[in-house]
């Protein structure tokens, strides 16, 4: 069973040491476990054990790598981590390197952050991967449209779970962590909208969906339906 109880992990990289600390301090009463370091390289080096659910990073970090090279590298190795970018450009979009900026990266202008709570708003879109239900009654939609929700992470690790595999050998056999492991099991029973209903157990009722699509749990990796390429 998945533990949604689990807080929230940011990773903060900013050179300015008080604006560095303003917003590791705004995310801690917001409820995040806050790790926050100097520099691109600092960040990197400690990426592993940190293991963030969301980088906030300054573009422009005095050095190289810059904030959107860091970005880069993140995405490649755990593209499931959310990228929020801050900026002093007018227009944040429009800073230098946005355009290979990781896709579903959140650009906030510093000097438009009127509020800490702008701020964690930002932080929270970049966190939603996946769009909750339009409360439409259970039911409403098809099996095969629920399931083509899921991204090919979600849904190779759907097929996990139809196996009857544990978490531990879930985890194993995708070579991940138990922790990762399970807030991906966590997006997959949102993005099927099965978690607002306290009187199912969503791992049951994510296996019978997908018994219900595929008729079996295969053995092989299956493509996905839709195009995103994780969780």
């Amino acid at each position: 069973m998945v533990d949604r109880a689990w807080k929230r992990t940011a990773l903060v990289v900013e050179d300015q040491p008080l604006m560095r600390a303003l917003i590791a301090d705004a995310l801690r009463h917001a409820g995040f476990t806050v790790h926050d370091r100097a520099s691109a390289g600092a960040a990197l080096a400690d990426f592993d054990d940190v293991d963030p659910d969301v980088l906030i990073t300054d573009i422009d970090l005095g050095s190289r790598p810059n904030g959107i090279e860091l970005a880069v590298i993140v995405n490649a190795k755990a593209p499931q981590t959310a990228i929020v970018f801050l900026t002093n450009y007018p227009r944040a979009g429009t800073a230098p390197g946005a355009a290979i900026a990781p896709r579903g990266s959140v650009f906030v202008n510093k000097a438009a952050i009127e509020s800490v709570d702008a701020l964690i708003h930002a932080v929270n879109a970049a966190l939603t991967a996946t769009p909750e239900p339009a409360a439409p009654s259970r039911g409403a939609e098809a099996p095969a449209e629920l399931i083509g929700r899921l991204t090919r992470t979600q849904l190779d690790t759907l097929r996990l779970v139809a196996l009857g595999s544990s978490n531990a050998e879930i985890a194993r056999q995708r070579a991940t962590s138990l922790r990762a492991l399970e807030k991906t099991l966590t997006r997959t029973f949102d993005a099927l909208g099965l978690t607002n209903d306290a009187s199912i157990t969503p791992r049951v009722a994510a296996t019978n969906l997908y018994l219900r699509v595929f008729g079996f749990a295969p053995t092989s990796n299956l493509e996905p339906a839709p195009s995103e390429p994780s969780a």
